[in-house]
């Protein structure tokens, strides 16, 4: 009955309109006043533990490197790279769209950025190329959710602190699947492109297509600096954060100059030597290396990282007293016993975590129903032998469906803004996607390997600690 109670506590904020933060937190707070025997002090003590937690110190760089990536015109160089390789197959635009957002999301971390940031530029591509307006923001709502799969992704970060599994093994594990789910959008693309005779842009010259991977390449060099970084052992997750935000910084104020005092000054300039180049940019970076920190430019890209971070981790801290709540209640082993006494196995547990985060996914944002979530279902999987890492990219793409099902899908809303089309209209664009995204939660969850077979590779066998 307590344990109700502290459900209709949430749910009831939530109904009234309540942000998801103050209900996590204040139901949190309420239930431990009126029925646990935790004192009140034990609120200060689980909120600054959770705000010390050292995995959680990736997001905000995490965060900041994406914002310096959308900003300084990595995701124009992106599209033309991505447009030069997949362009010329039929319906090729639109699966560039897809390729891009796939790129794009090994350096952001996040859905909604890699929707914004990819989907201003493809989908205008698109439309001036005859596609039409639906079927374009429908496919950049759904690949843009491939932001949370492909690695380094800031959900993955937030499970693994909820649960205490490796990072390194989550970032590895979204590997696979990522290029999965991007595979299987960009063949319904060519399907329905053969259906619909759309468009193929000319085959690109060797040329071209080198000259467009030789500008996007510093971007993407984020990719190997990151993963290859962690996997290298030359810095833990976190420490690969903080470094890719501080080269996002200096590829956008420096190298793409999209941004900054040096916004617009070319690397060369008409009948300039090589040489003469080279002396005169390199007087200009050292001329302009400090005030470039205090621009107006930079200074709003820290803000704005600023506000998602605080956002973002005022979730995470309430989130993570209410899964404190939860077990030390022991909530958790109550579902545990009544599922495994239900004849449960890990095949209809499963299904039943899946029925779960698919319709709270439709209400509540990402980082908060996982945190909710995971520890419930985490104990239950261990003693079902459902791997811990394989659980995480379950629940990764369950959060990724829920970021494009009405009412609440975040991707849904930025489709909307920068399309300039209602939310119905952007729905029933993205519908038929979201059934592949279905069927591809089907295969993540019924074969295992697909999330396991990377990490267990690079880094062993994991080690499950009961």
């Amino acid at each position: 009955m307590e344990t109700a109670v502290l459900f209709l506590l949430l749910f009831g904020l939530l109904l009234i309109g309540a942000p998801i933060a103050i209900a996590l937190g204040l139901s949190s707070v309420l239930y431990i006043a009126l029925f646990s025997h935790d004192s009140m002090s034990s609120v200060t003590i689980q909120m600054f533990n959770a705000s010390q937690n050292f995995t959680l110190l990736a997001i905000p760089f995490f965060i900041l490197a994406s914002s310096f990536m959308s900003t300084g015109g990595v995701a124009r160089r992106i599209v033309n790279f991505a447009v030069a390789t997949v362009g010329w197959v039929r319906g090729g635009l639109a699966m560039a769209g897809v390729l891009a957002c796939m790129i794009f999301a090994a350096l952001s971390g996040s859905s909604p950025a890699t929707v914004v940031a990819i989907g201003t530029i493809a989908i205008a591509a698109m439309r001036q190329a005859g596609y039409s307006k639906e079927f374009a923001a429908g496919i950049i709502a759904n690949a843009g959710t491939l932001g949370i799969l492909i690695p380094p992704s800031i959900v993955m970060v937030v499970y693994a602190a909820a649960t205490n599994v490796s990072v390194g093994r989550m970032f590895l594990a979204g590997v696979i699947p990522g290029i999965v789910a991007g595979l299987m959008l960009m063949v319904t693309i060519y399907i329905i492109a053969r259906k619909k005779n759309l468009p193929a842009q000319p085959f690109p010259s060797i040329r071209v297509l080198w000259s467009t991977f030789a500008e996007a390449a510093f971007g993407m060099f984020l990719i190997v600096i990151i993963l290859g970084g962690i996997y290298a052992g030359v810095f833990t997750p976190t420490e690969a954060a903080a470094v890719a935000a501080v080269y996002a910084c200096l590829i956008a104020l420096f190298i793409y100059r999209d941004m900054g005092p040096l916004k617009e000054k070319k690397w060369r300039k008409s009948g300039e030597g090589l040489l003469e180049a080279i002396v005169r940019n390199i007087g200009l970076s050292v001329l302009y290396f400090f005030p470039a920190f205090f621009h107006r430019d930079t200074r709003k890209v820290l803000v704005e990282s600023s506000k998602t971070t605080i956002m973002l981790m005022f979730i995470i801290v309430n989130a993570l007293l209410f899964a404190h709540t939860l077990t030390a209640e022991r909530i958790p082993q109550v579902i545990t016993d009544w599922m495994l006494g239900a004849g449960f196995n890990w095949f209809t547990f499963l299904i039943a975590v899946n029925i779960i985060l698919l319709i709270g996914g439709q209400f509540m944002e990402p980082s908060g129903l996982l945190l909710i979530v995971a520890p419930v279902v985490f104990p239950i999987a261990v003693e079902l032998g459902v791997d811990p890492i394989h659980l995480g990219i379950i629940m990764v793409v369950n959060m990724e469906i829920g970021m494009i099902t009405p009412p609440i899908g975040l991707n849904l809303f930025v489709t909307s803004g920068i399309t300039g089309m209602s939310l119905v209209q952007v729905v029933r664009a993205a519908a038929p996607f979201v059934m592949v995204l279905l069927v591809f939660l089907v295969l993540v969850t019924y074969l295992p390997w697909l999330s396991t077979a990377l990490p267990t590779y690079m880094m062993g066998p994991e080690v499950i600690v009961r």
